[in-house]
């Protein structure tokens, strides 16, 4: 008697595991970075000191993960403009030597202007070939890095798209 309904009950779970999206989008709005973007997953959230350019500064991560690619936006506050975008090739450099990857191996995904950067570009990490996707930008004293870095091949590119495109400083 129990076989009968225990074989329906874990065919309707199994049939609703299988309803979860791997990418589970949803609107995330963080009012002390002053931005809104579209994660992945769940996002957790922490503030850490860093240097950047010789700026230190507390920066905000606010990040998700999905299939070992992390999903990241990271917020800070320079003391005027001028420094907010010379933070950005700073971090955008950062990054790359993350994973081993020089400026010349990255390619520029769309022209760079004074408030904002991009980069795709291929490295390797603890001997797993990684890729990172970047969008950079300075908004008045406010800069950011939105990135999704992870094992190459892992997020398909409209995943990636949507994140990078989703964000939206305020």
């Amino acid at each position: 008697m129990r076989l009968r309904f225990l074989v329906p009950a874990m065919l309707a779970a199994s049939l609703l595991a299988g309803c979860n999206p791997t990418y589970n989008w949803r609107d995330h709005a963080n009012q002390e970075g002053r931005y809104k973007v579209l994660f992945p997953a769940k996002p957790a959230t922490f503030t850490r000191p860093v240097e950047v350019d010789g700026l230190r500064v507390e920066m905000t991560m606010t990040a998700a993960e999905v299939d070992g690619a992390t999903f990241a936006v990271g917020a800070a506050t320079a003391p005027d403009a001028a420094r907010a975008r010379a933070a950005l090739p700073a971090m955008r450099l950062a990054l790359l030597r993350n994973i081993g990857a020089g400026q010349d191996e990255a390619e520029a995904e769309a022209p760079a202007t004074q408030d904002s950067l991009r980069v795709d570009a291929t490295g390797a990490a603890s001997g797993k070939p990684m890729r990172l996707h970047g969008r950079f930008e300075a908004r008045g004293e406010r800069f950011y890095q939105v990135i999704v870095l992870g094992p190459a091949h892992a997020v398909p590119p409209e995943q990636v798209e949507q994140f990078l495109t989703s964000f939206a400083p305020q």
